[in-house]
C-alpha cells in the first residue's frame, strides 16, 4: 500500500509540477484570444445570473447552476491553498494565481457553452449533460467519455467527499470536546438528506449556502485588511515586487525566485478555479439559460467571484498582516497563514474562520455529489446514482475518522486525469465554441 500511495503522490507531483500548468495555461490563453477577451462580458454575466428565471417548476436557474458550481469550486482550498501558494512561492504567487482566473474565465466559458449546448433530457424530461456527453455524441469517442465520468466519481469520493469532511472535523473538533465519529455521522446525513432530493434540492441549498458562507468569509477578510489598513500599499507593492524579482520580501519570511512565483500561484489557481477541468460544465448543463452563450458567460463569473475576489481578498488579508507582523509568520505552518491573520482581529477572528472552514467543506461536499450523480448515473444510469448517494455517503464519514494522505493525492490524480479529456476535447472542437460577437 505505501509503494502505491508512493507511485499516486509521484506521479501527481509531476503532472501538477509541470505538464498540467502548461495544458491548462495554454488552452486558457488561446481561448482569451479566440473569443476576443470573453471576459470583458463579466458584468453583464453576473446581472444575466440574477436576473433568471426558471422556464419549469422543476428546472434549474441559471443563478442556481452558477451557485452550484460555486459550491464546489469555493472550498477549503481558498483559505489553505492561498496561504500555501504564498508560503511557497511568495507574494508573488497571489498575482499569478490572480491571472490563472482572469485567462481561466476564457476556458470556462468554453466548456460550460459546449455542454448547454449539446446537453440532453432524461426521461422524466430534466436536463443533464457535462463533457462526457459531448466526447460521446460529438467527438465519438465513449471510450474518453467513460474515462472521463469515472474519474468524476473518483474526484467526487476524495476530494468532493473525504477531503472536505476531513476539513469540516477538524475544525469542528479543534473547538467543541467531541467524537470525529459523531461529526462525520452528522456530515454524512446532512449530506444525504441533500442527495436524495436531486440537483433542483442541490440548487436550493447551494443558493442559500453560498452567499452567507461568502458574505461572513469576505466580512472577515475585510476586517483585517480594515485592521491592517496602513500595511495594504506595502502589501501591494510585494505582491508585484515578489511576481517580477527574485529578491526576498517581507522581511525574509517568504520569498523566491520568479518562476517557483509563477508555478505555484498558477498551479493553486488552476487547481482552486476548477477551469479546464470539466467539473462547471456539468451545472450549467442543467440550467433553463435561454442561451448556450449567455449560460457560458454566466458560468465563467464562478471564476470571478473564486479567483478574482475570494482568492485575492485572502491574500490582501494575509500579507498586510504579514507586513504588520511578520515575526508570526516566520514558524507557522504553510496552511495557518490565514489563521495567523485572523487571530489579530479583536474578537472570535478564530471562531470565525473555523465557521468559514466548515461551512466551505460542506459546501463543496454538496456541489461535488452533483458532480459524481451526474457521471455516476452517465455510467450507471439512474440505479447507479442511489448506489453512488450510500457509497458517497459512507466516503463523508471515512474522510471525518480517517489519515486522507492517500485519498488527498488520489483526488489529485483524478482531477488531472478529468481535466486532460476534457481540454483534448475542448481543442478538438473549438471550432465549435462561438465567440462573443454573436451574442
Amino acid at each position: 500500500m505505501q509503494a502505491i500511495g508512493a507511485l499516486i503522490k509521484t506521479l501527481c507531483d509531476y503532472l501538477w509540477s509541470f505538464p498540467m500548468i502548461v495544458f491548462l495555461a495554454g488552452i486558457h490563453l488561446y481561448f482569451t484570444f479566440r473569443l476576443r477577451f470573453i471576459q470583458k462580458k463579466t458584468f453583464w454575466g453576473i446581472r444575466r445570473s440574477f436576473s433568471g428565471k426558471n422556464t419549469k417548476a422543476d428546472g434549474v436557474s441559471p443563478y442556481e447552476a452558477l451557485a452550484t458550481a460555486l459550491a464546489a469550486t469555493i472550498g477549503t482550498g481558498n483559505i489553505v491553498g492561498i496561504s500555501a501558494a504564498i508560503a511557497i512561492g511568495g507574494p508573488g504567487a497571489l498575482f499569478w494565481c490572480i491571472i490563472s482566473g482572469f485567462f481561466g474565465m476564457a476556458t470556462c466559458y468554453a466548456e460550460c457553452f459546449l455542454s448547454a449546448k449539446y446537453r440532453v433530457r432524461r426521461a422524466d424530461g430534466r436536463l443533464q449533460g457535462g463533457p462526457m456527453y459531448v466526447m460521446e455524441q460529438v467527438l465519438h469517442k465513449k471510450w474518453m467519455a467513460v474515462l472521463f465520468a469515472f474519474f468524476t466519481v473518483v474526484a467526487a469520493f476524495c476530494a468532493g467527499s473525504g477531503v472536505q469532511a476531513h476539513a469540516l472535523t477538524a475544525a469542528v473538533t479543534e473547538h467543541i470536546a467531541i467524537s470525529p465519529h459523531v461529526v462525520g455521522i452528522a456530515a454524512a446525513m446532512l449530506a444525504g438528506s441533500v442527495l436524495v432530493g436531486g440537483a433542483k434540492k442541490t440548487a436550493k441549498v447551494c443558493t442559500c449556502l453560498v452567499p452567507v458562507m461568502s458574505l461572513i468569509y469576505v466580512g472577515g477578510c475585510l476586517l483585517v485588511i480594515w485592521k491592517n489598513a496602513a500595511y495594504v500599499p506595502q502589501a501591494f507593492a510585494a505582491v508585484i515586487r515578489s511576481a517580477f524579482s527574485s529578491r526576498s520580501v517581507i522581511g525574509g519570511v517568504t520569498g523566491t525566485a520568479v518562476m517557483t512565483g509563477i508555478r505555484v500561484g498558477m498551479a493553486k489557481g488552476l487547481f482552486t478555479n476548477e477551469a479546464g477541468m470539466g467539473s462547471a460544465p456539468m451545472a450549467a448543463a442543467v440550467s433553463e439559460a435561454s442561451s448556450p452563450q449567455e449560460q457560458g458567460i454566466i458560468s465563467m463569473t464562478g471564476i470571478f467571484w473564486d479567483t478574482l475576489v475570494m482568492c485575492a481578498v485572502t491574500g490582501i488579508a494575509i500579507l498586510s498582516d504579514m507586513v504588520k507582523n511578520p515575526a508570526l509568520y516566520r514558524h507557522a505552518a504553510q496552511d495557518e497563514y490565514c489563521f495567523v491573520a485572523f487571530s489579530g482581529l479583536s474578537f472570535a477572528g478564530d471562531e470565525i474562520l473555523s465557521i468559514c472552514l466548515v461551512l466551505f467543506a460542506f459546501a463543496t461536499i454538496i456541489g461535488w455529489s452533483f458532480y459524481g450523480e451526474c457521471a455516476a448515473r452517465y455510467l450507471w444510469g439512474e440505479k447507479g446514482t442511489k448506489v453512488f448517494e450510500v457509497v458517497y455517503m459512507v466516503f463523508v464519514y471515512l474522510g471525518s475518522v480517517l489519515s486522507l494522505e492517500l485519498v488527498w493525492n488520489l483526488s489529485d490524480l483524478a482531477n488531472a486525469c478529468m481535466a486532460i479529456p476534457n481540454i483534448v476535447c475542448l481543442w478538438m472542437l473549438r471550432k465549435k465554441i462561438i465567440p462573443q460577437r454573436s451574442l
